[in-house]
């Protein structure tokens, strides 16, 4: 009869893993503390398309119209106030040599203050906002800037192992110039003691390439009354690239 892994069973894997990798950015796709991904990751080669554009064609596509500014204020879009503590999150969309990618389309989601996801699936017994949805998106602007006003997501539970919680995280979307080159991370908040416990954080090996997924805390983004200010930009390729999560 097998056995739950516990938090320990995991900081043992983690800490050997991380020994054993050295400085890849990217683990294997079945990184073993992080259990979905054994299940569910790529064992078969790449199909390689015949007609790449006809991929292109039936893709998802979008329009400067069809983006407004309110958006990007995730407290706003229902009638009534959300609850937690509200953020102001800004950063830039840079290429490897710190050039502005402009009129990118970032987005947005994540669960609210109680740790918990509008969404069908998730069961997490805490409280659902009724005014908040958790999901938003903008364009950057000619210096590759992006702005979103949200909630600050808390913690939850995700069942990988006994005691398995989730440090809180924002997911981000880059859209690029297709659907296709679309790349898709997670942004964290300094300080959170549940980053050490964490698998799906810890499956990028490389402590560095782990620091760029934090975001800065930044006092001159804060707004008076209003919200605190969180600084985190996003590097699309190149030695200080954003961890992306690739192929997972």
């Amino acid at each position: 009869m097998s056995h739950p892994l516990t938090q320990a069973d995991i900081d043992r894997e983690i800490a050997e893993l991380h020994r054993l990798a050295g400085e890849s950015d990217h683990p294997a796709r079945d990184f073993l503390p992080y259990r979905s991904s054994v299940l569910r990751h790529p064992k078969q080669p790449l199909v390689a398309l015949k007609d790449p554009d006809a991929a292109e064609l039936s893709g998802p596509v979008f329009g400067v119209t069809d983006v407004s500014p309110f958006d990007a204020d995730l407290t706003r879009q229902r009638l009534g106030e959300p609850l937690g503590e509200r953020i102001t999150v800004q950063g830039r969309v840079l290429d490897r040599a710190g050039r502005p990618v402009r009129g990118q389309l970032v987005e947005v989601w994540q669960a609210n203050a109680s740790g918990r996801y509008l969404h069908q699936r998730d069961d997490h017994p805490a409280p659902l906002d009724p005014n908040f949805a958790g999901v938003g998106r903008c364009l950057t602007d000619d210096d590759g800037r992006y702005t979103f006003t949200t909630i600050k997501p808390g913690a939850y539970p995700w069942r990988n192992h006994v005691n398995a919680w989730r440090p809180a995280h924002i997911h981000f979307s880059v859209f690029g110039t297709a659907f296709t080159q679309r790349l898709v991370t997670q942004m964290y908040f300094p300080g959170d003691p549940l980053f050490r416990h964490d698998p799906v954080l810890n499956s990028v090996t490389d402590e560095r390439a782990r620091q760029r997924l934090v975001a800065a805390y930044d006092h001159d983004l804060s707004v008076p009354e209003w919200s605190l200010g969180y600084r985190w930009d996003i590097v699309l390729d190149g030695p200080a690239a954003t961890w992306t999560e690739d192929g997972r």
